[in-house]
């Protein structure tokens, strides 16, 4: 209780904390008999696959269940977990305006559907920034009931509030009416999403008590979301404040206390440098970071045919402990965030960014700045489409008569050289030393989905088309679909990476110079008894270049090959086990 008394009395002070001691230790002393313990630990087999609760669906039956009978048939033995998206009753933005943060969706199913899943290793979504204004809580708010009045963040009179970041161009504070008239409340990204007061500690409590159930009904894995903005000061920029840290840290000591096995992963869309610095010192805060910076800069390197600048990153990321890990990921359901490549990227790259997603028919969203400016904060486009050009594709059956490398017409690409080029962009997300994080739509494949922003009317619906279960057997039946030719291959990745200890998220890399056009990325296992070689082309060109002469292995074929001279075809992926 000694950390979680210093955490407590920076934020509240003595005389609160003395208070609250008490009410804490029986909070966990009431969930340690309930949480059942299991093996935290980390390694090359882990992998998450990223998805929304009714993300396939099938008639007459609960998405949750449809989900678990199409990750039970496709994906054991691929990946181990499952990251749900916000599966709690909500009111907007796809499940982060939350409702009740301790009930299922009953659209969805319910906690016993959650519970089945648990052959997977589970994230859930801690939403804890902010609330649905038809919460519970916020219509108590409304109503003036003291338990709720200090829940929320009114602000009187006209402070200067032009410090504070915006993550989204929209107002930051919305009027209510209550039962004591107007009031202006704080609300970071939405009129819809109400932020909590952690000002307040019976705040801090509800939440602690939120997230112990999650890591009683199952949760392996618990996502910070949008943590960065958690705690306001009037008069600061109210992103990335020490409080902030603090509550990290308090709610880190507690969960340590009763469900060590329990991860945090704090998703921070800001630069790298604020970005890591959510892993305190490396003990004390979250476990996994989601690698931000890596989508936007991977995206670059194939629209550039050069990978200096993912390199020369590369060789940046350090980890501050063995206790901790990144998240590595390039597609999510939110876009392809643009901030976190600023200071690494150009100026002028960013603008390249824009404008070819742009012309990929993707869309962009837009933040407002402290000088009252806008600028670009996120491509909206699905990650293959922002790789290939959707104007580019072939006809289905020129698409099959196409050799792979070859274009199909003046104004077309061969399908297997967009699926090749995807393909490596994943293989170098795959090859970096973390846990992979891996959208439901990369790996089927999946186009953007411009029919579903125009119903919505919101950019990210671009990338949160819903599928129909018995459609998608279908597709990945098809030998010729676009679905089953980049399932099949991701799936050997998958099997390639999680059958090498070089891969362990706690092993180390190193980043090799080889060509311009290549990533080349060494790894190695804890116990430096297990190495790979990881070679990607990221470029349209045949490359050829010499290595020292070695026996080495194939991790796709299993093949053993001694190489001198290596051949890398436009966009080929080669892993190989060195000695």
């Amino acid at each position: 209780m000694k950390e979680l008394f210093s955490h407590l009395t920076f934020l509240y002070g003595e005389n609160v904390t003395a208070r609250l001691l008490e009410r804490i230790q029986n909070l966990l002393d009431g969930y340690r008999a309930r949480i059942q313990l299991r093996d935290g630990g980390l390694s090359e087999r882990d992998s998450l696959l990223i998805t929304y609760g009714d993300q396939v669906q099938s008639p007459n039956e609960k998405p949750l269940r449809t989900l678990k009978k199409f990750c039970d048939r496709y994906l054991t033995g691929v990946v181990s977990g499952i990251h749900l998206l916000p599966f709690y009753p909500w009111t907007s933005d796809d499940g982060f305006s939350v409702v009740d943060y301790r009930r299922i969706d009953p659209a969805l199913g319910d906690w016993d559907d959650v519970s089945s899943m648990r052959n997977f290793r589970l994230m859930f979504d801690g939403v804890i920034n902010h609330i649905s204004s038809q919460s519970e809580w916020f219509q108590k708010f409304l109503q003036d009931d003291p338990r709720y009045r200090g829940y929320f963040i009114v602000v009187e009179g006209e402070p200067d509030l032009s410090q504070v970041v915006r993550p989204r161009a929209l107002p930051l504070l919305t009027p209510f009416q209550t039962a004591s008239g107007e009031k202006k409340v704080w609300t970071t990204f939405s009129a819809d999403q109400v932020d909590l007061n952690f000002k307040n500690p019976e705040v801090l409590l509800e939440i602690l008590d939120i997230l112990l159930l999650y890591a009683e009904r199952g949760a392996d894995f618990i996502r910070l979301d949008a943590i960065a903005y958690l705690w306001k000061e009037i008069g600061t920029t109210c992103i990335h404040l020490p409080q902030t840290h603090r509550v990290i840290q308090f709610l880190r000591a507690a969960l340590n206390e009763v469900a060590p096995h329990v991860h945090f992963i704090t998703e921070t869309n800001v630069p790298h440098a604020d970005n890591i610095s959510y892993f305190g010192d490396g003990t004390d805060e979250a476990q996994l970071v989601y690698n931000f910076a890596l989508p936007p800069l991977t995206l670059h390197t194939f629209h550039t045919g050069d990978a200096r600048i993912l390199s020369d990153w590369a060789r940046t990321l350090t980890l501050p402990s063995d206790q901790t890990t990144f998240f590595n990921f390039l597609a999510s359901h939110d876009g392809i965030g643009l901030n976190p490549a600023r200071g690494i990227l150009s100026d002028a790259d960013i603008d390249s960014l824009v404008e070819k997603t742009l012309a990929h028919g993707g869309l962009i969203s837009y933040k407002h700045n402290a000088d009252g400016t806008q600028s670009p904060y996120e491509m909206n486009i699905n990650y293959f489409d922002a790789l290939s050009n959707p104007a580019l594709l072939p006809s289905p059956s020129s698409a099959m008569e196409t050799p792979p490398g070859t274009a199909a017409g003046a104004n077309s690409e061969s399908l297997d050289l967009q699926i090749n080029r995807f393909i490596a962009a994943q293989a170098i997300m795959l090859s970096l030393a973390g846990v992979p994080g891996i959208y439901f739509h990369s790996l089927f494949g999946s186009r953007g989905w411009l029919e579903g922003v125009k119903q919505t009317g919101r950019n990210r619906t671009i990338n949160r088309e819903k599928l129909q279960f018995e459609k998608l057997q279908q597709e990945l039946a098809d030998e010729n679909s676009l679905r089953f030719k980049v399932f099949t291959r991701y799936r050997q990745l998958l099997k390639a990476r999680s059958s090498t200890s070089a891969f362990h998220p706690h092993g180390t890399q190193r980043i090799l110079d080889v060509h311009p056009s290549v990533f080349a990325v060494e790894r190695t296992s804890p116990d430096e008894k297990s190495r790979a070689l990881c070679l990607h082309n990221v470029s349209a060109e045949k490359i050829a270049f010499k290595t020292k002469r070695e026996t080495v292995t194939d991790l796709f074929t299993g093949q053993a090959i001694q190489i001198s001279n290596i051949t890398l075809e436009p966009y080929q992926v080669l892993w190989l086990k060195t000695n």
